[in-house]
Parts: structure tokens; C-alpha cells; sequence
């Protein structure tokens, strides 16, 4: 696997200063522009390592899992912390906890596939870690249902609770997918019909929470309304519209009009080199942060979530390709911001809590690929980078958000690693 190099020197030497600057200029000056790089070819990543890494993820999760069932609390702070007003710590808490659920229950199908041989020590570890994911996957889901139908906005100025409701909705959907052991046929049909309530009852909610525009965000810093006034957010509403994709898939109706004024909301955001604006009232800015290297780790949620409602003459195969090419041969541009205390404070803006978001939603697109070749080509590459950046105690973070990072992180992380492994 590569090992990435850390981009940030330090040295007392003004001439190795200049140069580095002046690189930093060049290499500045390539990310700006428009043209669409490509990754050279690596060695092929091992399936075997990918499953020792999922198993060490796996641990972590089952280590670290709260008495209740959730996952991350907020009793780790810095001198720096993430605006929280209210009651937003639940909209971490259940974001996290259901990100979790969804990797744990993708786990669970994927330790199904291991032949059962008790004889052998491998294969008793894998019984009882099938035994200990089954256990954990009911305590989550008993708090989810408890925790998640209460979910409302943080306060006037935070809706923190958008990630939780679109993230359940995920988690919900998986739930709904999943038969657990020693339920009767009875007890399996009104488990689904519960599920499918409570989805549809949060799809109320992004309803009820959408944007005055259209769309959804995180922040309304303009007018303290019943309906939300913030300016809708592109990558916000990428997330939803993937989530809304599941819920539909799994039978639950969506009000067109939600899709249609989101859609619109991300086409306004749209630049017509593929990266997308912040958010609305960055539109007519000039911000780093809008340039493709700063779009790294929007572009392919927007695009995924876009091609998931409608046809759009823009989004084609060669689009996936090349905006996988984009984030992968400049994965230095995320991987600069990542595990920095202060967001946006990297080159262009970049946040270090886009880097496992912008693989979760990378994922999504590799498998919109319709070509096999090209899919493990992907899942090659995102496989690699990932297995480089794997803490020593099995976990993935990217930015110190409380106590939520390394749960969010590696539940990201795991389900990328599972997609890969199936597209290798």
C-alpha cells in the first residue's frame, strides 16, 4: 500500500523554505485549473489485508460501543469545538450512532460469507465475533428506535439533526433489509412495517426542515423563522437525496417536490467544471474553497445524489470516471485538512471532515460504474488509500468533532472497505 507523505515540512531553512513555497505555488496554481488528472496504476491491494482491516475496524466498534447501545458522546472537547447550540450533541450522537448501525449490519452480510469451521482457531474467532455483532447490532437498533423519531432541530441557528435523520434514514433501511434470528414470521412482519413508519416519518422531517430555497443545511444564521431561511447547502442535500433513494427502494413514498427543488438547489451550485460551490451564498464568490481541489470532497455526493433522481445530460459514465480520477490522484488536497484541529483552515478551505465522507460517497459512485474493469480499477485505488490511514487500534478519524470522529470515521470507512472488496 502507499504510505502519503506528510504534506506539511517544517524547516528553519530559508532556502528549503522558498522552494517549498514556490512549489506550493505550482502545485496551488494545478489544483486551481480545470484539467482532469489521472491516478497511476498501483499494485493490487490484497483481499486478505482488506479483511484484516475490516476485522481490526470491526473490533473497535465492538469495543467502543456506549452500555446503551449508541456510539460517541461529547465529552471530548478542545479549546476549539464545533458551534453546538441546544440540543445539537443529539444530532451528533444519532448521526454517528446510525453511520454505525448501517457498517455494523453490512459486517453482519458480510462475516456470512466466511465458511463455518469451528475446528479451527480462525474460524472461532469469527463465531464469536459473529455472536458479539449480532448482540451490538440489537442494542443499536433498540437505541435508534428509542432515540431517533425524537430528533428536532438543535435551535433556531442549528439543524444538526438533518445528518441524523438522513443517516437513519439509511441505517432504517438496512434495519428493515435485515431478519434477525428467533422471530417468528409474525414478529418479522410487524418489525418491517414499524421501520417503514419510522422512515417515512423522518422523510416528514427532512420535509419539515428543508430550506425556504430549497434543498437543506446545517446553519441559519439569517432570520430565527419556523421555516428554515439558511442557505441550502449542495453536499447537504446530496446526502439527503441518497438517503431518500433508500428510503424509496425501500417502498416508502417521497414528495416530488422535495427532489425537485433540491435538485435545483444543487444545479444552482454547480460550476460548469464539475466542482460545486459551498453553499448558495458562495455562488458568486471566488473562494478557493470553490475550485475543484476544494470540491473534492463535494463533487461526488452531489453527482451521486443527482443521478439518483433524475437524468441530467451531464452525468454519464464518463463523469463518474473522471470526478473518481479527480479525488483519487488529489487525495493530498483532503489528506492535508485531515485530523486538523480548525476546519478550513487547510489549502483551499478543505475541512478535515470531508475525507471519509468524500470516500463514503466515492463508493457510491464506483459502483454506478457499469463497467467491471474500471470499477476495481477504483476500488483498487480507494482500498489503498485507505488501508494506509488505519490508526494502530483499528479506527479511522479525520477530525477531532467531540467524541464522534473515530466512530463516524470508521463506520465510513468499513462500509467503503466492504464495497471495495466486493467490486476486487
Amino acid at each position: 500500500m502507499i504510505k502519503h507523505p506528510d504534506p506539511r515540512p517544517l524547516t528553519s531553512d530559508p532556502l528549503k523554505f522558498l522552494a517549498f513555497m514556490l512549489l506550493s505555488l505550482v502545485m496551488f496554481s494545478c489544483a486551481a485549473a480545470d484539467d482532469i488528472p489521472r491516478p497511476h496504476d498501483i499494485p493490487p491491494v490484497e483481499t486478505a489485508e482488506i479483511d484484516r482491516s475490516l476485522l481490526r475496524g470491526l473490533d473497535f466498534l465492538l469495543t467502543h460501543q456506549r452500555k446503551n447501545g449508541s456510539f460517541g458522546s461529547p465529552l471530548n472537547t478542545k479549546k476549539l469545538n464545533i458551534y453546538a447550540p441546544g440540543t445539537s450533541h443529539e444530532g451528533f450522537h444519532v448521526g454517528t450512532t446510525a453511520l454505525c448501525l448501517s457498517a455494523l449490519i453490512e459486517m453482519e452480510s458480510w462475516l456470512a460469507t466466511f465458511p463455518e469451521e469451528p475446528e479451527t482457531e480462525t474460524q472461532n474467532s469469527l463465531l464469536a465475533r459473529r455472536e458479539r455483532l449480532s448482540e451490538s447490532i440489537t442494542r443499536c437498533e433498540k437505541w435508534m428506535l428509542e432515540n431517533l423519531p425524537r430528533l428536532r432541530r438543535s435551535a433556531p441557528t442549528a439543524l444538526y439533526n438533518v445528518w441524523g435523520h438522513a443517516y437513519g434514514i439509511q441505517a432504517l433501511c438496512r434495519m428493515a433489509q435485515r431478519t434477525p434470528r428467533n422471530l417468528s414470521e409474525e414478529e418479522i412482519t410487524a418489525r418491517k412495517e414499524e421501520i417503514l413508519k419510522e422512515i417515512a416519518h423522518q422523510v416528514e422531517l427532512l420535509r419539515r426542515f428543508e430550506c425556504l430555497d430549497g434543498g437543506w443545511c446545517y446553519y441559519n444564521f439569517t432570520q430565527s423563522t419556523q421555516i428554515n431561511t439558511g442557505s441550502p447547502l449542495c453536499f447537504v442535500t446530496g446526502t439527503v437525496f441518497v438517503a431518500l433513494a433508500e428510503a424509496r427502494a425501500a417502498g416508502v413514498d417521497i414528495p416530488e417536490h422535495l427532489i425537485t427543488r433540491g435538485t435545483a438547489s444543487i444545479l444552482r451550485q454547480r460550476r460548469p467544471n464539475n466542482a460545486y460551490c459551498y453553499g448558495e451564498y458562495l455562488t458568486k464568490n471566488v473562494a478557493d474553497i470553490n475550485h475543484p481541489a476544494g470540491s473534492l470532497g463535494r463533487t461526488l455526493v452531489c453527482t451521486l445524489g443527482l443521478s439518483l433522481w433524475g437524468e441530467h445530460d451531464f452525468i454519464t459514465q464518463e463523469l463518474f470516471a473522471d470526478s473518481l480520477d479527480r479525488f483519487i490522484s488529489r487525495i493530498g488536497w483532503n489528506d492535508i485538512g485531515r485530523k486538523r484541529p480548525v476546519p478550513h483552515e487547510s489549502w483551499f478551505q478543505v475541512a478535515g471532515y470531508f475525507y471519509y465522507y468524500g470516500h463514503y460517497y466515492a463508493a457510491g459512485c464506483m459502483e454506478k460504474l457499469e463497467d467491471p474493469v474500471l470499477r476495481k480499477k477504483y476500488a483498487n485505488h480507494l482500498a489503498d488509500i485507505l488501508l494506509g490511514v488505519q490508526e494502530p487500534d483499528g479506527s479511522w478519524w479525520d477530525y477531532p468533532l467531540y467524541d464522534y470522529h473515530p466512530y463516524y470515521g470508521t463506520a465510513m470507512a468499513m462500509t467503503v472497505l466492504v464495497k471495495c472488496r466486493s467490486s476486487l
